[in-house]
Order: structure tokens, then sequence, then C-alpha cells
């Protein structure tokens, strides 16, 4: 697509749609109807427009009072975008950067837009006083940072804008700050009227046990590091790529640097065309980079932590969770990026590699934001444990396995089923290891000229094995994990000596 149907796309989306203005008159009348240092929130899903309604309401808002505007972001980015809007809604705005040290010439400007950093040090310092603010729009307003600028602003209209009303920090709560919720339309619903791409998700088992938590609720990148950089995950995450979305310009988020770094080296050695940003890249190489994804059909980009909220890239056709979070803003945050609508994109494709879609669910599913806001607590309580989530995994072997084992017709075997047989005919349990360990045995056989490459074949079958003793030991109900890792190493040991059995078994059937 060219620059200019991008551009002409932009200039489209500040015409309002219907649900826009719906929502514009529900936040007016119900300024109307409270004090005016009311502390409304307000909820619509990344990609429905949320700059182009708070532009709309700050020009609107100016029209009708006699007072001035304060929108507030927490990133530089934002605030040029945020700025850049307002332009076009005819709101004449001034950027409180870094660089500002006081307001002269105030005065000449109706509305601003600040970093929260930034004006929090200038008013702290008293270099910078702003007169007559009534209205003040917060941006991401999920971030707790906005906190430190509420005592500043304690007579004017305060007007949190999120796509996800759950805090940051679950010991600071929304509803302590918001008095209130105004949910705008569900993605579902945006989808359906043609405001949205709809999403193809395609989840690949995790196994995620060796993820920590740090104190921000999230996993740690030390540990996410150590578990996505392995050969394995490295696989995976190629396999699913070339699987899903090869061709397509797709994004990776990743949640460690050594992580993406590793992408970048296992997608060049595979041939694609991949570059990798993250928070250390400097300005000139970033716009150097964005430039090359937004004009390459079938760029990659893996990138840390950089990309979830202030960047715009509509022709995005797959986006790539390779990482898990236990962050609901973050995950929707991260799908947003690939939800816009073109007129020669209808959907894309989203790549879970952190079970991220059976802890909070599709991207498109209902949620009860008003429950959430409510009672965030519960709802954190009540996401699904890794464990739980891993205990419904169904282990499939990969192609390139299955081709290896392509004489055999018989590759799965059902250890539940298989024990639910055991039991009912008064079996002692263990048969059903003895049973699986016998038919992973004929596969190896099957597929092998001699003993040694049976032998060798069986290393392949090693995570197949895995999978088998979990049901098992899950059957038992009562199993330790020092039970499964021993029954696991008996299981590799009898299988070898199984696979001698039946190999001594074909030998001597062909010499009679």
């Amino acid at each position: 697509m060219s620059h200019h149907d991008l551009e002409s796309k932009t200039q489209e989306r500040k015409e309002l749609y219907s649900y826009q203005k719906r929502d514009i008159s529900a936040i007016f009348d119900r300024m109307d109807e409270v004090e005016p240092n009311y502390h409304l929130l307000y909820q619509l899903p990344t990609g429905g427009g949320k700059t182009v309604i708070f532009s709309e309401i700050v020009r609107r808002y100016l029209e009708y009072h006699n007072k001035k505007v304060m929108v507030l972001t927490h990133r530089i980015e934002l605030c040029k975008q945020t700025s850049r809007m307002l332009d076009g809604f005819g709101v004449k705005n001034k950027i409180i950067n870094s660089k500002i040290k006081d307001l002269p010439d105030q005065n000449e400007y109706s509305c601003f837009v600040a970093m929260v950093e930034t004006l929090k040090n200038r008013l702290n310092d008293e270099k910078l006083e702003i007169e007559n603010i009534g209205l003040v729009i917060i941006d991401e307003a999920h971030y707790n940072s906005f906190r430190k600028l509420f005592s500043f602003f304690k007579n004017s209209f305060i007007l949190g804008v999120t796509a996800t009303p759950l805090s940051s920090n679950i010991k600071l709560p929304m509803y302590e700050n918001y008095k209130e919720l105004i949910v705008g339309d569900p993605i579902n619903k945006l989808i359906e009227n043609g405001y949205l791409a709809k999403a193809n998700t395609y989840s690949y088992d995790v196994g995620l046990q060796s993820l920590k938590v740090g104190i921000n609720g999230d996993y740690t990148v030390k540990s996410s590091d150590e578990l996505y950089s392995q050969l394995d995950m490295q696989s995976k995450l190629l396999h699913a790529y070339e699987e899903k979305s090869k061709g397509k310009k797709t994004l990776i988020f990743n949640n460690g640097i050594h992580t993406s770094l590793y992408v970048l080296d296992t997608f060049t050695e595979a041939g694609y065309t991949i570059r990798h940003l993250d928070n250390t890249t400097s300005p000139e190489e970033r716009k150097d980079i964005l430039r090359w994804f937004k004009h390459t059909p079938d760029a990659i980009l893996t990138s840390v932590g950089i990309l979830t909220t202030g960047f715009d890239e509509p022709t995005v056709e797959t986006i790539i969770i390779n990482r898990a979070t236990k962050s609901l803003t973050l995950y929707f945050q991260m799908i947003g990026r690939g939800s816009r609508l073109l007129p020669n994109k209808k959907e894309f494709s989203i790549i879970d590699l952190g079970n991220n879609a059976a802890r909070f669910g599709l991207w498109d599913a209902p949620v009860d934001w008003q429950h959430i806001f409510k009672s965030p607590e519960y709802y954190l309580d009540n996401l699904r444990e890794d464990a739980e989530i891993e205990m419904h995994f169904k282990y499939e072997l990969p192609l390139e396995i299955r081709e290896l084992f392509k004489n055999s017709s018989v590759l799965d075997f059902d250890i539940e089923e298989a024990f639910k047989i055991a039991i009912r005919k008064n079996f002692r349990p263990k048969v059903v290891i003895e049973e699986s360990i016998d038919q992973h045995a004929v596969m190896c056989v099957e597929n092998s000229e001699d003993l040694n490459e049976a032998k060798k074949l069986a290393k392949y079958l090693e995570d197949s094995a895995a999978y088998r003793v979990k049901i098992f030991c899950r059957c038992l109900s009562n199993s330790t994990k020092n039970y499964r890792d021993w029954l696991l190493e008996e299981y590799k040991k009898n299988l070898q000596i199984a696979i001698g059995k039946k190999f001594r078994e074909r030998l001597f059937s062909m010499a009679d």
C-alpha cells in the first residue's frame, strides 16, 4: 500500500463514526450531570479511535467552556501523535516537553499536551503554572504514573481513556481514582460493523513451568529469556511462522532483548528478511527500521517492549506473541497492533506462543469491563494458572518427526482411555505404561533397517514419552514430581530394552 493511501486512511478516520458520536454524547451528558471535578473513565478497544474521540471532546469542550484543556500521555511519541490529531481538529495546542521551562505564551493556547513526568517535574519545581484548566484528559489511563498529578488538578474534570480499565498495579486499583466507567463497543461488535479486522488465532502449546513471576506481577525477563532462547522454542517459533505467516508482514513481540536477538539470528539463518528493535535502538535507526517495515511487504520485525503503544502500522498482517504475559492490558495492546482495517485487509493472524489465549480468552471474546473495573482483585485471582492450562495440552508429533515414522499406521496412544480400561479390568495401572512403551517400540522398529537406527529413533520420541508419563501420573492423582521424573527415566530405559526385544523378534520371524 502506498504512503498516499495510508495518509488518506488517516484523514478518513477523522470522520466520526456513529459509535464514536454516541460515546462522545454520553461523556458530555455525564459531565453536565456531575460536579466539575468529577473523575470519569472511558473504555474503547485499541483501534476504535480513542484519540479521535478525545480530540473531538477537546474541540467541543473549548467551544462551550471558557476554560483550558490538558492532555496527559506517558510517552513522547504519544505526545506528538496527540498534538497532530488535535491540529487536525482545529485545536491550537502546545506540547510541554523537556525543553519547556515556563509558559509566557500560555494565553495563546487553549490546550496543552504533556508527558506526565515532565509536567510533574515542572509543577513540583514551581517553575510552571498553568491556569484555568477545566478538563484533564489522560491517555492510556491504566498506567499509575498519572496519579502523581491529580493533586495539581483538584478542581478539574478528569477523563481517563483506556482500552483496558485494569490498573498496571493491582495495589492501586482504578476505582480509587475514577468514580465510574463508560464502556464503548466491544471488539466483536467493531469487527462485525466493519471497524476492525477479524483475527484468526493459532495457539501453540508451550510449557511455562520454568517461568518466574516478578514483583510487578508479570513473568521476569530473565526467566523468559532462558525459556524462549532455547533451541526448541526458536524452532517452534520458526515452524509457526512458516506454517501460518510465511510471506506476510509480521510483528513479533518478545519479553527480553536476548530472545529477540536469537529470533533475529534464527530467521536470518533461515533466509528471511528480518530486523530487530528495542529501547536501546537509536532514534535514527528506529525511524529507518520502521520505514523499512512499512514499505517491505514480507518484512519481519522482532521487538521488545517498544511497539505496544504509540505505534500504528495498519499493514501488519500477523502478530506473533513470542512470550507469555499475565498482563491483560499488554495482551490487548500487542494484538491491537494488527487489528487495523484497510480496504485490502479484512483479517489478520495471531500466533500465540505463550498460552495467552488460554489464560485471557480470545482477543475478540466478550469481556465484562465493568466487573473488572469494580473487582480487579477477583478477576486477577481467577485467571487460569499455567499448571491448569498445561494440564489440558495434547501433545502431537511435529510434522518433521512424523515423517521419520511414516511406515507406522498408528502414531498415537490414548493414555487416559487405556487407564480407564485397565481399572475396569482390575489390571495394575503400570500396564498402561508398558502398553505405551510397546507401541513406541513398534514405531521405532517399523521405521529402521537395523537395531542401532531403531534405538536412535527413540530419541525423537522423548517429548511424546514425557507427555504420556505426565498424563499417566495425572490419572494416578497422587503422584509426586520425583516419581514422575523416575518414571520417565524408567520409560526411556525400558523403551530401549523393548526395541531390542522387538528387533530380535523381527529377525527371528524373517529367518523362519
